[in-house]
C-alpha cells in the first residue's frame, strides 16, 4: 500500500511539472529574430525560413495547435511586380522569377463560436531591398523594431492567453511579405484556414519596440467597431494614446479590415533607424513592449464575454493625420505597394491640388526626405507647419515632375 501511495504521489508531481507555465520571453525572441545570422529575414530567403522555423518551435513550446495548410505553415508563391503600377501575381512554385513566402499560423481552440486573430509580420528587408532608406554600403537590415518587436509581443500574448479568456478561440499569425506590400496577410484573407465570417476582430502589432519616455502609443482602427474607444480608455494603464479611426493603413490589419473585420493596429512611432541597418536590438524599450502586451491582454479580457464585435466602416480614412500640424489633402493608395506612396486622389482646394499634382502620381521626395512608403511620407510631413513652403517630387508616366507646395 505504501508503494502504491508513493507511485500515485510521483505521478501527481509529474503531472504538475508538465502543466503550462507562462514565461516572458520578449527579449529572447527579439534577440533571435533580429540576429545577423538571419540576414534581415527578407521574404523567400533562408533567413526568413529560419525565422519561421523558430516561430513554429515557440508555438509548439506554448502548446498551440497548427493552423496552416501544411502544419503551422501556409506558403504562397508570387511574381514580383514588374513596375510601380503593376499588381502582384500569386502563382505556382517553380515558375521563373517566383518568390515563396511563408505565413506561420497557430491556434488555441476553446470550442468557442468566434475567433480573435492576433498577428504581426516577421519579414524585413534583408541586406536592403527597394524599401531601404540606407544610402551607404550594403548592410544587414535586422529590423529589431520592424518587426521582431511585434512578433515577440504576439508570442507573449499567446503565452498569456493559453489559459485565460476562453470565450473566443485565438488564431496567432506571423505574416510574410509585408514589406513587399502586405502579401502574406492579403493571401491569407483570400485563402483562410478558418471561416472568416467567424472572426471576431483582428489585432496587429507592427513596430511596437520603441515606446518613448512620454509613453505615446498610436492605435489605429479605433473607428472600425463602436466598442473600441470605450474599451481602450477603460483599460489604459497610462499610455498617451494617439487614435486613428481608419481601418486602412500600411500594415497587415488592412487586409482584414477589407474583409469587414474590426481591427486595431498598435505602433510606437517613427525613428531615424526606420528601414536602416541601425534598427537593432539594443535600441528597443523592452519594458515598454511588456507594458503594451499587458495592455492588449487587458483589452481582450475586457471584451472576453462581449460576444462578436460589430464592424463599422471608417470615413476619411486617408486624411486622418492627428499627429501632424499640416496635411496635404492627398488620398494615398495604401495597397498599391508597401514600398512607395502613390496618390489615389486629391481633395479639392488643398496644397497638392493647387500644385497641379494628379491621381496616379508617385511621391518620391518631400522637402529633403526621400519617400519610399507611407511611414517615410508621414515622417517627412510631420516636420512642416502651416505657412511653410517646400518642394515635392513625383514620378508621372515614367517622368520626374517637381512642384512647389505651400502648407
Amino acid at each position: 500500500m505504501k508503494k502504491i501511495s508513493l507511485l500515485v504521489l510521483f505521478i501527481s508531481l509529474l503531472g504538475c511539472k508538465q502543466e503550462y507555465s507562462y514565461k516572458n520571453k520578449i527579449k529572447e525572441d527579439v534577440a533571435f529574430l533580429a540576429d545577423d545570422k538571419l540576414e534581415g529575414r527578407e521574404t523567400g530567403t533562408k533567413g526568413e525560413q529560419a525565422a519561421a522555423a523558430y516561430i513554429v518551435e515557440r508555438f509548439k513550446e506554448l502548446g498551440l495547435q497548427p493552423k496552416g495548410t501544411e502544419g503551422f505553415y501556409q506558403t504562397f508563391t508570387f511574381k514580383p511586380k514588374k513596375g510601380p503600377h503593376g499588381e502582384v501575381d500569386y502563382t505556382n512554385a517553380g515558375e521563373d522569377s517566383t518568390i515563396t513566402g511563408t505565413n506561420v499560423l497557430a491556434y488555441i481552440d476553446n470550442q468557442a463560436e468566434n475567433t480573435i486573430i492576433i498577428g504581426a509580420h516577421y519579414d524585413h528587408l534583408g541586406y536592403g531591398s527597394e524599401g531601404s532608406l540606407h544610402r551607404g554600403d550594403k548592410d544587414i537590415h535586422n529590423g529589431a523594431d520592424d518587426n521582431a518587436s511585434g512578433v515577440a509581443v504576439m508570442l507573449d500574448l499567446a503565452g498569456k492567453l493559453k489559459t485565460a479568456n476562453s470565450s473566443n478561440n485565438y488564431l496567432f499569425m506571423a505574416f510574410s511579405g509585408e514589406e513587399m506590400g502586405l502579401l502574406g496577410s492579403n493571401y491569407f484573407t483570400k485563402n483562410a484556414t478558418l471561416d472568416l465570417s467567424k472572426a471576431n476582430y483582428m489585432i496587429n502589432m507592427d513596430m511596437v519596440g520603441r515606446l518613448k519616455q512620454d509613453s505615446t502609443l498610436a492605435v489605429y482602427g479605433v473607428g472600425t467597431s463602436p466598442r473600441w474607444k470605450q474599451t481602450l480608455s477603460a483599460t489604459n494603464p497610462g499610455f498617451k494614446i494617439v487614435e486613428n479611426e481608419s481601418g486602412v493603413g500600411p500594415s497587415d490589419h488592412t487586409s482584414f479590415y477589407l474583409q469587414d473585420i474590426p481591427v486595431l493596429h498598435f505602433f510606437t512611432g517613427q525613428h531615424d533607424d526606420y528601414h536602416k541597418p541601425g534598427d537593432d536590438t539594443e535600441k528597443l524599450n523592452y519594458e515598454g513592449m511588456d507594458a503594451i502586451s499587458n495592455y492588449i491582454f487587458d483589452v481582450i479580457t475586457e471584451l472576453d464575454k462581449s460576444g462578436k464585435l460589430a464592424f463599422r466602416k471608417t470615413k476619411n480614412e486617408s486624411e486622418e493625420t492627428p499627429r501632424f500640424k499640416v496635411g496635404l489633402g492627398v488620398v494615398p493608395d495604401y495597397l498599391f505597394d508597401g514600398e512607395v506612396m502613390r496618390v489615389d486622389g486629391i481633395s479639392e482646394d488643398k496644397p497638392e491640388q493647387k500644385a497641379g499634382l494628379q491621381k496616379g502620381d508617385i511621391v518620391i521626395k518631400l522637402g529633403d526626405s526621400a519617400i519610399v512608403d507611407m511611414m517615410s511620407y508621414m515622417r517627412a510631413l510631420s516636420v512642416f507647419q502651416a505657412g511653410d513652403s517646400t518642394q515635392v517630387v513625383v514620378k508621372r508616366d515614367g517622368k520626374t515632375v517637381e512642384a512647389s507646395i505651400q502648407f
